[in-house]
């Protein structure tokens, strides 16, 4: 029989799992644990170290993932097959947690791009924006006239249309609109747009100008809004867009880099694609550089509230007031609503490839989703696409799908998209870079031109967490001074820009 000391992965003493480090042959015994395996484990998946009683909660982090749907020995592999959610109290103990924030002095810097207001850009970029899908043609069209076409013009780093598939078959008015028009207006405002072009059709339900009086948007030198209608149809249209951004270029190109302190950064965390050991590897090394930036005074927003939920709690207790942590109990008891209003429920998440990778209920998904953002205070929680102000750790209440959500995030102010992945997921967000941290080394090696970092090395005990997350807080600081990352030398970014719909289309 084999035997192996370290090829499974504890992750606290009161745990009833271990993760597998590799593939697991069937009658392995874990030294560490002195426990057999009962079957073949995959990579990533949980072995029971301990036998569990059908009914009893089941513990990774020493949290409860899910409960036990059968009796499970100790060395049987533990997945869906017999584990499942179930109800349970969650003590919040709000502000429990909540440390003093060690800053550091002087600050970290990078080579950013301040605009005449004192907001800093990480890229200079000039956006075609649609009211709605109806004008997104004609949008595409005003950039393909762009493309390859910037060699006099190096400091601008491209002309993007961003399009979406709304904006009309809606409510006038109401909380569906409300959403879409103040992340339009998130957009309009970026600091990574030197200046925006809004194009519509004329006659949808999202009107120019009604957008722009609801989000206090005037037209500028820097924001040009037009309908297909008014202009005379699709050709006069897109000659119109285009002669007006001939004319923006020379004074978009006009602007250059200067040093500036890490406190002007704001990252968007996402994870997709996620695997067994994203909690393990990839998250928790986000979260340490997530911890660095706001210690050197800069800001992190943690989103994908259905992929926080059962996690809550780990969050609450580390919210600077009683306030903020009930706003966010608040935005888990509007999903809870909404699911089970649209006839789903919270545990639809993890997806097929998640369960593939060894996650098994979206409670074990969250408590390793939540690593992603670090140790200090949650000063703030936000809604959707809603400006984000304070500096530090915030949450904004997103769906858990990659694009809406981090269109979100860019909304809110996000200038940089730091994206963690364990199946390999392939994703931009122009205007705002993004890099990817692969979960490991497999994935790391096999998709190289699409992942920025490897957190693998953790996995295999090469490096520590806080030395993987200070590797990266540094590849994020050369990032936001210019370096391009994977998904931008590919070109990814134009086609991700998705507003989050809600309400019925009519």
């Amino acid at each position: 029989m084999l035997q192996a000391a370290d090829i499974a992965i504890r992750l606290n003493a009161a745990d009833d799992v271990v993760i597998a480090r590799v593939d697991i042959p069937e009658g392995t015994m874990l030294l560490r644990e002195n426990v057999r395996t009962a079957v073949k484990v995959l990579a990533g998946h949980k072995i029971a170290v301990k036998d569990i009683a059908a009914g009893a909660p089941v513990r990774r982090y020493d949290q409860i993932i899910g409960f036990a749907t059968r009796a499970i020995k100790a060395g049987d592999h533990v997945h869906v097959h017999n584990i499942a959610m179930g109800n349970f109290e969650r003590d919040y103990a709000f502000c429990a947690d909540v440390k003093p924030t060690q800053y550091v002095s002087p600050a970290a810097t990078f080579r950013g791009i301040v605009r005449p207001d004192g907001r800093v850009a990480t890229r200079n970029y000039i956006g075609i924006i649609t009211s709605v899908n109806c004008s997104a043609t004609v949008a595409k069209l005003i950039a393909r006239q762009f493309e390859n076409r910037l060699d006099e013009f190096p400091n601008v780093d491209g002309v993007v249309a961003l399009t979406h598939k709304t904006g009309c078959g809606m409510a006038s008015e109401g909380e569906a609109i409300d959403i879409l028009r103040r992340t339009t207006a998130g957009y309009i405002r970026h600091a990574n747009f030197h200046s925006v072009l809004l194009v519509g059709l004329g006659c949808e339900a999202n009107q120019i100008n009604h957008l722009l009086a609801a989000q206090g948007l005037k037209r500028t030198d820097h924001l040009h809004a037009y309908t297909i209608q008014d202009k005379g149809g699709t050709r006069k249209a897109v000659e119109e867009g285009v002669a007006r951004i001939k004319e923006l270029l020379p004074e978009a190109n006009r602007v250059g880099r200067e040093t500036v302190p890490a406190s002007h950064l704001t990252l968007g965390l996402q994870c997709g694609g996620s695997d067994g050991y994203s909690g393990i590897s990839a998250n928790p090394a986000l979260g340490a550089a997530v911890d660095l930036l706001v210690r050197h005074g800069g800001t992190a927003i943690l989103s994908e509230t259905p992929e926080i939920y059962g996690a809550e709690h780990l969050l609450t207790r580390r919210a600077v007031s009683r306030e903020v942590g009930e706003k966010l109990i608040g935005r888990i008891r509007w999903w809870e609503d909404y699911t089970r209003r649209n006839g789903n429920e919270m545990n639809n998440n993890p997806s097929p490839g998640n369960k593939a990778g060894g996650l098994t209920t979206i409670l074990e998904k969250s408590l390793g989703a939540v690593a992603k953002g670090g140790t200090t205070n949650l000063v703030d929680v936000c809604e959707y696409a809603e400006p984000v102000t304070a500096k530090g750790f915030v949450f904004m209440d997103t769906p858990g799908y990659d694009p809406v959500s981090a269109t979100g995030q860019v909304a809110g102010g996000a200038n940089m998209i730091c994206f963690t992945t364990g199946r390999g997921s392939a994703y931009g967000c122009k205007p705002a870079p993004s890099l990817k941290l692969a979960t490991n080394t497999p994935l790391f090696v096999r998709q190289e031109d699409d992942m920025d970092i490897n957190c693998g090395t953790i996995v295999e005990g090469k490096e520590t967490i806080a030395e993987v997350g200070a590797r990266f807080f540094d590849l994020v600081l050369k990032t936001a001074s210019g370096e391009k990352s994977k998904s931008e030398l590919w070109g990814y970014g134009d086609d991700e820009f998705a507003p989050w719909t809600l309400g019925a289309t009519m």
